[in-house]
């Protein structure tokens, strides 16, 4: 479908991201995306902490590729929210905002005069979004609300790898970015609200509930099992509670992801009377037995051997892909999912789009993050 210009869905809403690093930021990022004005309430020092927090030893300008990568878009206002002065310009800014966004550990926020009561009273409108690791509540509500910790203390970590393994956490950060999601879904179905009752609300999200409700399906599982904790197969685990075949098998040059498939077919496409032997109802109970079967099929020939065979027998199966591959398909071509994004100095890098068409049209902004401070002085300067 050709891209048409539309007005973007948010256009016209104003929105205050007090937040750092990367669940609360992502979120703000999202509603910029969609046409939100997104302004970064930031410390004068320095500003978002992860301006500073290098990855890859990779930097656009003076910051951190990284800031850039989920602040691209945004506007730049500093201000020491301890300084009286500061806080009472930035009180007079809420006044003009549509939501406003915190990942400040439960308590703070209200400490420094920016409670959710306090921002109400200013601006009964406002749709308050708050961030947090584990809840405003309970005896973890003090710890750092950081992605690998979370998975870690969520079980997480034990869904993923073989049996043999240790605790495997994903390689990327999983719960921040499904924390983010979540936020914006509240915040969004209280601006609808908001069009019906003229009435803001408070949106709280956290990355302990996250990872909860992204492991739901396998959670329930544990929770109607009599509390046991799920076991990894033995090889090519994928999800430990699905039977055979389901998982990752080596073939001769790679490997294959194979999913759901009844063990009779399996047998009749792979040419195993071994596999033959067992019954439908021993797909789980012997699901290890009936892998390592597979597996050594799966070993005689290279992955290409196995998608002729496999897909036009419907069967779901995948080759696994390393991103230079990956970059290389027809597949992720069509998404058209990358875009060059420049700083204030001209200075380019490539990242990803928002991951939602509007109207036929792809979201795109060229504009990299914001200077520090780079818009204080104008938009303190307006007129409330």
């Amino acid at each position: 479908m050709p891209q048409t210009a539309v007005e973007l869905p948010l256009q016209g809403l104003r929105v205050l991201d007090f937040a750092q690093f990367l669940a609360g930021p992502v979120a703000a990022l999202r509603l910029c995306d969609l046409g939100a004005e997104v302004i970064k309430i930031e410390r004068p020092q320095g500003g978002d902490l992860c301006r500073s927090m290098v990855v890859n030893d990779q930097r656009l300008d003076e910051d951190s590729l990284v800031f850039h990568t989920f602040n691209r878009g945004k506007k730049s206002v500093t201000a020491d929210l301890k300084d009286p002065g500061d806080l009472a310009a930035v009180k007079r800014l809420i006044k003009t905002a549509d939501v406003m966004i915190h990942n400040f550990r439960p308590g703070v926020m209200d400490r420094v005069g920016l409670g959710y009561e306090t921002v109400r009273s200013l601006n009964p409108r406002i749709v308050y979004g708050a961030v947090s690791g584990y809840g405003t509540a309970g005896p973890w509500s003090s710890k750092p609300g950081q992605d690998l910790l979370a998975q870690s203390l969520s079980g997480i970590a034990w869904l993923n790898g073989n049996a043999q393994d240790g605790p495997v956490p994903t390689g990327y950060a999983m719960l921040d970015v499904a924390t983010a999601g979540n936020l914006v879904q509240g915040i969004l179905a209280c601006l609808v609200r908001r069009g019906i009752t003229n009435a803001g609300g408070l949106v709280e999200v956290d990355l302990l509930s996250a990872a909860l409700d992204m492991t739901f399906e396998q959670f329930t599982c544990f929770l109607n099992d009599d509390l046991t904790q799920p076991k990894r197969h033995s090889l090519g685990n994928a999800n430990p509670y699905q039977p055979a075949p389901y998982g990752v098998y080596k073939t001769a040059d790679g490997y294959l992801a194979f999913a759901m498939t009844p063990l009779e077919k399996v047998a009749d496409l792979l040419g195993s009377p071994e596999v033959a032997t067992f019954s439908q109802d021993q797909s789980y109970s012997h699901l290890n037995e009936i892998k390592a079967i597979i597996a050594d099929v799966f070993l005689t020939q290279p992955t290409q051997h196995w998608l002729d065979l496999l897909e036009p027998a419907g069967v779901w199966c995948a080759p696994v892909l390393n991103w230079p591959d990956f970059v290389k398909t027809d597949g992720f071509k069509a998404l058209d999912a990358v875009q060059t994004i420049r700083s204030a100095s001209g200075a380019e890098a490539r990242t990803t789009t928002s991951p939602i068409r509007i109207d036929g049209k792809q979201l795109r902004s060229e504009q990299g993050a914001p200077r520090l401070g780079a818009d204080t002085a104008d938009i303190f300067a307006e007129k409330v």
